[in-house]
């Protein structure tokens, strides 16, 4: 149930400048392509299409079991029966059609999916009905109450950064990663689309079996964002950091919910918005605000 393709880099011609002049050479770009999820009740004669998303191929079964569960269709590992590929031989889309098949007694309204048109590999809130819709989907706030120490946060980002070897290879993709205290990297995730590398850590985590993630810590790569904040909290997980800024609405989001947040991290520095009990502090003075 792996869902995994090796085929996530193409090698296209560049000309290149500098200031030796302009050079011809090849390079290597990150693959983004369609992805179509599909949920199919057990028992029924064919599946529903519900969503179709630009990813980066691999690891697509966490991710299309991480955006159902994001989208509150499913809530348990007990709840897929099978997850598989819905191939067409021969053609480009062999490995873009993705079906989950629910398990015996599951049932579902597909009608409540609020981005079963069409969602961007660079979306935010896509085409959500409200704010009230996002919070509903989340059961109950996380429960963590590991605190992390100042130099345990601001080693992260180079860890997270060192487990992305696509993006050393390319420099296009967004990362997530899960991290255990004191600070060990449990999962890591690359994308093009910054939602579908944290879909990509909760579909890992449901397919087996450890949610909520209480005790654990959600890096992202880039800026904080109130879906990204919303999922975390979707998948038990307590602290979320971020190399980039928030924006305000994850900030009322993590507050609400009790989770710790924290952005612009980095060696030496970084801010806390919501939830500092779970940070330990650090000698010295405190500047006012």
């Amino acid at each position: 149930m792996a869902g995994s393709r090796t085929d996530r880099v193409a090698r296209v011609r560049v000309m290149t400048s500098d200031r030796h002049g302009l050079m011809d050479r090849e390079d290597e770009v990150v693959l983004e392509e369609p992805l179509e999820i599909r949920v199919r009740p057990f028992g029924a004669s064919r599946a529903t299409p519900v969503a179709v998303t630009m990813r980066t191929p691999g690891n697509d079964f966490e991710l299309a079991a991480g955006f159902l569960l994001g989208e509150g269709v499913i809530h348990r590992r007990e709840e897929i029966d099978r997850i598989a590929y819905c191939p067409t031989p021969g053609t480009p889309q062999e490995f873009n059609v993705v079906e989950l098949r629910l398990a015996p007694g599951v049932a579902v309204d597909l009608t409540r999916l609020s981005r079963h048109v069409y969602t961007t590999s660079s979306c935010g809130v896509c085409g959500k009905a409200s704010i009230e819709q996002v919070r509903a989907t989340v059961p109950a706030s996380p429960r963590g109450t590991q605190r992390w120490t100042p130099e345990e946060l601001e080693a992260l980002p180079e860890r997270l950064r060192a487990a992305q070897g696509l993006f050393a290879r390319t420099g296009g993709l967004h990362a997530a990663g899960l991290f255990s205290p004191p600070g060990t990297l449990a999962l890591a995730r690359e994308d093009v689309g910054r939602h579908n590398a944290v879909d990509k850590i909760g579909g890992a985590l449901l397919l087996a079996g450890r949610l909520p993630a209480s005790e654990s810590l959600l890096l992202l790569s880039g800026r904080a964002s109130f879906e990204l904040v919303q999922k975390a909290a979707l998948f038990g997980i307590p602290v979320v950091a971020s190399v980039g800024a928030p924006s305000a609405l994850a900030v009322s989001l993590a507050r609400e919910f009790g989770q710790t947040l924290v952005g612009f991290l980095r060696v030496g520095r970084f801010n806390i918005y919501a939830g500092p009990d779970r940070i330990a502090t650090r000698p010295g003075p405190i500047d006012p605000p």
